[in-house]
């Protein structure tokens, strides 16, 4: 084996992908109705053979596997949009901020878990106003039941 063998090899194997990719494209592309101007479906225009070779397959679910498509409660989309504030019932709970509270720490008290936070806030955005970290003593926020 000589100094640049494994350069070769790499070749080799880089033409090896570019022809298994030119036999997917080939075996992807729909027969068309054969024309005076059309060379039977065997030529396809550059660009959508670029684009098919360059476009990566999709990945297949293993056997079992369940895809979502809705966000679910763990997942970052569903954190990143706040609950809509739902109107006021009549054995709605409430809680009066008293001085050193924060939304994260009620939310961690009332509803145990730190991270209802956006929704606490969500219900309270007419209380609490743009502004999230600025709670102040005395505000009467909406508890989510």
């Amino acid at each position: 084996m000589g100094i640049f063998d494994f350069l070769k090899s790499d070749k080799k194997r880089q033409e090896e992908a570019a022809e298994k990719a030119k036999e997917q494209v080939e075996q992807q592309t729909p027969a068309r109705p054969t024309g005076p101007n059309d060379m039977g479906g065997k030529y396809t225009d550059a660009a959508s053979s670029t684009r098919a070779a360059a476009a990566p397959a999709p990945p297949k679910p293993a056997p079992g596997h369940v895809q979502h498509k809705t966000p679910t409660p763990a997942s970052a989309a569903h954190k990143a949009v706040p609950a809509a504030p739902k109107p006021p019932s009549d054995a709605q709970r409430t809680y009066i901020v008293k001085a050193g509270d924060s939304l994260s720490a009620i939310a961690r008290r009332e509803l145990g878990n730190e991270g209802r936070w956006r929704e606490l806030y969500a219900m309270n955005k007419s209380v609490v106003g743009p502004n999230p970290d600025m709670i102040r003593p005395g505000m009467v926020l909406m508890l989510p039941s």
